[in-house]
């Protein structure tokens, strides 16, 4: 199918039978996720024979943020008859920023302006909390683990934007090979309560993981957090990189004066190399005073990807030349020095 213009191109398109519920890409290229107004309008002005007006949009957000997916809306617009200019991905902005200008026949973009608006309203929430994350860090590492909180059609996205915003790394197989790094990860709790004891699992992992691999050991499922770190650094020695805290709500989750414990009697012990890394449901203020405490790193799931989308709008600045508004909005192009010029 070719890209809609019209509603006529998309009857017959009802009943669309998928035992995964999301859009594929060329869905999404073909127009299939506008919301149907757009189609509307482009037959309205067919009929007026304005569907091909030159008109200037520009996008702007509605509060600061990270900015990302740019890349995707590259993809939607590649090929037009249009121009285009946008900020880079990463850069921070202010609500009302401009940070794409558009300019061109209507019918060559106006279709795209749901998938558009949803690609970077997305993408720039979640690049905005990772750098919320990456700040509260103090120049420690993190990783993003928020795969499992959304739909796995748009983890790749969400990781991708983490990584903008300031993530180390990300456990997502698919998300890793998008953008071309080694997924990461340490063991789950599955790992150790299926292989029934902490220190045999870390043995069969450290004799099956490759000699460069960085040996991180969960050592909460089964026995006193302390207790564990010390029985596995003993039997791994120089092979362990460090132990991994991820003590659950119900046992009051991972605490400073735990992180600072573990801490005293890894170095008592003479294991002052083992770093501590840490998971669990972590959020920016909680990060820094577990720093502060001892640990060195950080897993980070639902505050990167649970974050709300930075609503975005695109508004139509320029008819054929001539600045135009809806009552509140200034008429004409709004400047911003970071905008260049991709297509």
């Amino acid at each position: 199918m070719k890209q809609v213009k019209s509603l006529k191109d998309i009857e017959g398109i009802s009943n669309i039978d998928r035992e995964i519920h999301s859009a594929t890409h060329d869905d999404i290229l073909k127009g299939l996720t506008t919301d149907v107004y757009f189609l509307r309008t482009l037959d309205i002005l067919g009929s007026m024979k304005l569907e091909n007006s030159i008109v200037t949009a520009e996008i702007f957000a509605r509060k600061p943020g990270i900015f990302a997916g740019i890349e995707e809306v590259k993809a939607m617009l590649k090929g037009k008859d249009i121009e285009v200019w946008a900020v880079d991905e990463g850069e921070s902005f202010e609500p009302k920023e401009t940070l794409i200008r558009i300019k061109g026949p209507y019918s060559e973009f106006g279709v795209f302006e749901t998938a558009m608006l949803g690609s970077l309203a997305s993408a720039s929430g979640w690049a905005s909390a990772s750098r919320e994350v990456k700040e509260a860090c103090g120049g420690k590492s993190f990783l993003c683990f928020g795969a499992r909180h959304v739909h796995p059609a748009v983890a790749p996205v969400m990781e991708r934007a983490a990584v903008i915003g300031g993530a180390n790394g990300v456990s997502c197989v698919l998300a890793g090979s998008m953008i071309g790094i080694n997924p990461t990860g340490t063991l789950p709790h599955a790992a150790m309560l299926i292989g029934g004891d902490t220190l045999d699992v870390a043995k069969a992992y450290n004799e099956v993981s490759p000699e460069d691999h960085k040996r991180i050991v969960l050592v909460d499922t089964f026995k006193d957090e302390v207790e564990e770190s010390i029985r596995i650094a003993k039997e791994l020695g120089d092979k362990l990189y460090a132990i991994r805290l991820d003590t659950p709500s119900e046992r009051g989750g991972v605490t400073p004066n735990l992180v600072r414990e573990v801490r005293s009697k890894l170095d008592i012990n003479g294991f002052e190399n083992v770093k501590i890394f840490v998971s669990g449901g972590l959020k920016p203020d909680k990060i820094k005073l577990l720093s502060e405490a001892g640990a060195d790193s950080f897993g980070v799931g639902s505050y990167i990807s649970g974050a709300s989308a930075i609503d975005m709008t695109m508004d139509i600045k320029e008819v054929n030349g001539q600045p135009v508004a809806k009552r509140g909005r200034i008429p004409g192009i709004i400047e911003n020095d970071k905008l260049k010029r991709i297509f």
